[in-house]
C-alpha cells in the first residue's frame, strides 16, 4: 500500500532522516540541500522589510528578462521533478498498485492545493475576493499533471509531453488570437491569451492583487510550470539510473548547458518571462538548476563534503512546512497593529521591527536586506528544532 500523503515522521536521535526514495536507491543529499537553498531564497526574497526598498538582484523582472529572483520558483519545481521520479519509480518498482500510487498523487496534490488556499485567505477568508491561484496552489497543479504523466507513461512518453507543452503553450501564446484585443504574438500584460484567460475564468477580485493586470501563477501559464517539473523528472531519471557519478555529473552539465544556449536562442522569439513561465524561461531556469544540482552532486554526495551543508538540510527536509509557516507569520507581521511610543503613530508589526532596528543605523535597502536576513535566520532557528529531533513533515 501507498503512504499517506501528508506523515510526520519521527526518527531516533542521532539518526539519519529516511530515505527520500523507496527501493534500493540511496538519499541523495545534494537534493535536499539544493532545495533548502531554495527555501532559504525564497524567504529571503519574500520578506524584504520594505518592498519600497530592495536590491535589484532580490527583485522579479518587471516583465520580460529575468532576475536571480525568478530562478527560486522554478528551482523548486525542478526539484520537486527530481523527487516525483524518486518517490514514484521507487514505489512502481516495490509493485504498489497503480489505483494507490493515483490516489496518494491526488492526495498530496489536493492538500498543497489546500494549504495555499489557507495562505492566501488567512485572516478574514473573504470568499468574495479570496485569491485562487498562489504559488503552493502552482506546485500542486504542476506536482499533479506531471505525476499522472510518470505514472502513465515511459520516458519517451514523458519526453514527447514535455515538446508537447512547451511547443503548445509557445503556439496557444503566439497563434490564437485574443478576443477584442486582436492577433496572437502580442505578450505584454493586458494583451496577452494567458492574462485574457485569467480574468475570464478566475476574475480580477480573486488573482494576486487587484492593482495587478496579471497574475504570476496563472492558469495558462501553468502549462510553463509543469513542463518545468518534468524537466526534473528527466534529470531524475538520468540520476536514479545505474551510470557512474562522473558520468551523471557531466551529463548534468552537458544538459544546463545545452538547455540553456536553447533557451537564449528561444528567447528571441518567444521572450524568457517569469510572469508568462515562457518556454525560452522553462529551459533557461531548468538549465541553470541542473548546473548547480551537478555541481552541488559532485561536491557533496561524490567528494563528501558536506559539513558546510547542514542549514540547508534543516530548510530542505522540511521544505513545505518552511514555506507553509514562514508564510503564515509573515502575514501576521502584516496584520498586527503596533503603536510607537514615541510618536503614538500606528505601524503594522513589520514595518515597526524595521524601522525601529534597522532604518535607525542602516541605508533603506541595506536595512530592508538585513530584515529578511534576520527573517530566515529566524526560521532556521526554529526548524533546527524539529531536525535535531529528526522530525520531518512529509506532505
Amino acid at each position: 500500500m501507498a503512504r499517506p500523503a501528508l506523515l510526520i515522521d519521527v526518527v531516533a536521535p542521532h539518526a539519519e532522516p529516511e530515505p527520500a526514495t523507496v527501493g534500493p536507491a540511496p538519499r541523495l543529499q545534494s537534493l535536499d540541500v539544493v532545495r533548502g537553498m531554495t527555501i532559504a531564497a525564497m524567504l529571503l526574497v519574500n520578506n524584504p522589510g520594505s518592498w519600497s526598498h530592495v536590491y535589484g538582484p532580490l527583485e522579479h523582472a518587471a516583465w520580460h528578462g529575468w532576475t536571480p529572483t525568478d530562478l527560486v520558483f522554478p528551482f523548486f519545481l525542478f526539484i520537486v521533478g527530481i523527487t516525483t521520479t524518486f518517490s514514484l519509480g521507487g514505489l512502481m518498482d516495490a509493485g504498489t498498485p497503480p489505483r494507490d500510487l493515483f490516489r496518494k498523487v491526488l492526495t498530496r496534490a489536493a492538500i498543497i492545493f489546500g494549504l495555499g488556499l489557507l495562505l492566501q485567505g488567512f485572516p478574514d477568508y473573504e470568499l468574495g475576493t479570496i485569491r485562487v491561484l498562489g504559488v503552493l496552489q502552482r506546485i500542486a497543479m504542476s506536482y499533479l499533471v506531471a505525476a499522472i504523466i510518470v505514472l502513465s507513461a515511459g520516458v519517451r512518453g514523458q519526453i514527447t509531453a514535455l515538446v508537447a507543452l512547451l511547443l503548445g503553450y509557445w503556439a496557444l501564446m503566439t497563434l490564437v488570437p485574443v478576443p477584442g484585443i486582436g492577433p496572437g504574438g502580442v505578450l505584454e500584460p493586458d494583451l496577452n491569451l494567458s492574462n485574457w484567460l485569467d480574468f475570464r475564468l478566475i476574475g480580477r477580485n480573486h488573482m494576486q492583487h487587484e492593482t495587478m493586470t496579471w497574475d504570476p501563477e496563472g492558469i495558462l501559464s501553468t502549462l510553463g510550470a509543469i513542463a518545468t517539473v518534468l524537466c526534473g523528472v528527466q534529470a531524475g531519471h538520468w540520476i536514479r539510473s545505474p551510470r557512474g557519478v562522473p558520468t551523471k555529473v557531466l551529463g548534468l552539465l552537458a544538459a544546463g548547458g545545452v538547455s540553456i544556449a536553447v533557451g537564449l536562442t528561444w528567447g528571441g522569439v518567444f521572450p524568457i518571462n517569469k510572469n508568462l513561465w515562457t518556454g525560452s524561461f522553462v529551459l533557461l531556469s531548468a538549465g541553470i538548476a541542473c548546473l548547480v544540482l551537478a555541481s552541488i552532486y559532485w561536491v557533496v554526495d561524490a567528494k563528501g563534503y558536506r559539513r558546510w551543508t547542514s542549514p540547508f538540510l534543516v530548510f530542505g527536509t522540511n521544505a513545505i512546512t518552511a514555506y507553509w509557516l514562514s508564510s503564515l507569520v509573515g502575514i501576521v507581521f502584516d496584520w498586527v497593529v503596533i503603536t510607537s511610543p514615541e510618536d503614538g503613530e500606528s505601524l503594522v508589526l513589520k514595518t515597526y521591527i524595521y524601522e525601529t532596528v534597522y532604518v535607525r543605523w542602516l541605508s533603506p535597502e541595506t536595512a530592508s536586506l538585513a530584515y529578511a536576513v534576520t527573517y530566515v535566520l529566524l526560521w532556521l532557528g526554529l526548524l533546527s528544532l524539529l531536525y535535531r529531533r529528526r522530525i520531518f513533515i512529509r506532505i
